[in-house]
């Protein structure tokens, strides 16, 4: 897998397939890039598929200083990727962390973007009450990675032992990448003026409303619930998962061709 050398330290990536338009792959919080390795083969068919390590993840660097753990430093991070495999336009398709990042990219760059496959995420909050609580519950979990270390990430399905060095990125990634400042994703959907993917597991009850409001939100959204699925379908049905996705990407290829 090769590095790319970004301000604050290096940024690990992988490349798969070839064929527009790419597909650039977020993984979730404390995740990695290895959450997708079931849909990279389904994916990579027709269309070349770059997935990358969020810094402080996996195999990419994990810099001492909070300001390189910004949501700028992240978007900026995706810009690098495709401008260094010389991609003016891909598809973002992002899971949890990495859906929001991909919105957030989007209503940052609507110009270098073809899509959007939006999985088991959510577009933040205008109450600011609620903002605080999902802030509040990202700290606490950056205060448990601190007293346990890699110990305290669970047993969740997107998660895979041995993929961190330790914990010292995850903890500054959630309290500086994790957390929400304010709603300008959310406010943004209207705005978005490319096809998205919405896809969420039956059984991931706190992002079935979220998953319902961008559908709604979006103009051209489409959303498709995955059964017996939780928070990473991708990984409890990727077969399910994976021909969704691919019909997606055929039918954005089609457009992109057409226009």
């Amino acid at each position: 897998m090769p590095d790319l050398n970004r301000p604050g330290g290096s940024i690990r990536y992988q490349v798969s397939g070839s064929g527009q338009p790419a597909l650039l792959l977020t993984h979730g919080y404390a995740a990695t890039s290895a959450m997708f390795s079931q849909n990279l083969a389904a994916a990579s068919a027709r269309n070349q598929v770059i997935a990358w390590d969020i810094r402080g993840h996996g195999g990419s660097d994990y810099p001492a200083d909070p300001d390189c753990y910004g949501a700028a430093a992240a978007l900026g991070d995706m810009a690098a990727i495709l401008d260094e495999l010389g991609l003016a336009r891909a598809v973002l398709g992002g899971h949890s962390l990495g859906g929001y990042l991909s919105l957030d990219f989007t209503l940052a760059h609507p110009e270098r973007v073809a899509g959007l496959v939006l999985i088991d995420t959510g577009p933040g909050y205008r109450n600011d009450a609620a903002r605080e609580d999902w802030n509040r519950r990202a700290h606490a979990t950056a205060a448990r990675l601190e007293t346990r270390g890699l110990a305290a990430m669970g047993g969740s399905a997107e998660l895979h032992d041995g993929e961190h060095r330790d914990a010292s990125g995850l903890i500054l990634a959630a309290r500086h990448t994790l957390t929400q400042r304010d709603s300008h994703v959310l406010d943004g959907l209207p705005a978005i003026g490319v096809p998205a993917l919405v896809i969420v597991g039956a059984d991931d009850t706190p992002f079935l409303g979220a998953a319902d409001y961008m559908a709604a939100k979006i103009p051209q959204a489409r959303k498709v619930v995955i059964p017996a699925a939780g928070h990473a379908p991708n990984v409890s049905q990727p077969e399910l998962f994976n021909a969704e996705l691919r019909r997606f990407l055929d039918e954005v290829a089609a457009a992109e061709g057409a226009s």
